[in-house]
């Protein structure tokens, strides 16, 4: 049965905030990788969940002209906000004092509401499958 994963600007409609994910490439042409052996990414799931960190699988930013496979993306249910606990422990985690990512080729992400907002129409009913016919 396949998995049917919620686009990141979807959920962030759904939360009514902004939300962060944690995206993996495997070099700087930041082309795709297979996630599935992205040591990386294991590391930065274990970290999650013994951390009580809500988090789970979500697809990029929805886009009606193009479709890709999913990449290995976690979103993060923590909202984006420097005072929050959740946050700073999670960043800390993630990011060198710097900024830098301590993980190579991996990106912390946050999308804005006001960025996932512009896809508000994708959520009418029957949108996506209106779209699945043209395509």
């Amino acid at each position: 049965m396949p998995q049917l994963l919620p686009h990141i600007d979807q959920i962030a409609r759904e939360k009514q905030r902004n939300v962060l994910t944690v995206e993996f490439h495997d070099d700087e042409s930041h082309s795709n990788i297979n996630y599935r052996q992205n040591e990386s990414r294991e590391t930065i799931i274990a970290w999650l969940t013994a951390n009580d960190i809500p988090h789970y699988p979500c697809g990029q930013y929805a886009s009606e002209t193009r479709l890709t496979a999913y990449r290995g993306q976690i979103y993060i249910d923590v909202p984006y906000d420097e005072s929050d606990e959740r946050f700073q422990r999670v960043a800390a985690f993630l990011e060198n004092s710097d900024g830098t990512m301590k993980f190579p080729n991996t990106w912390f992400n946050c999308y804005t509401l006001e960025q996932c907002m512009r896809n508000v129409h994708h959520d009418a009913p029957g949108f996506w499958d209106k779209r699945a016919k043209n395509f």
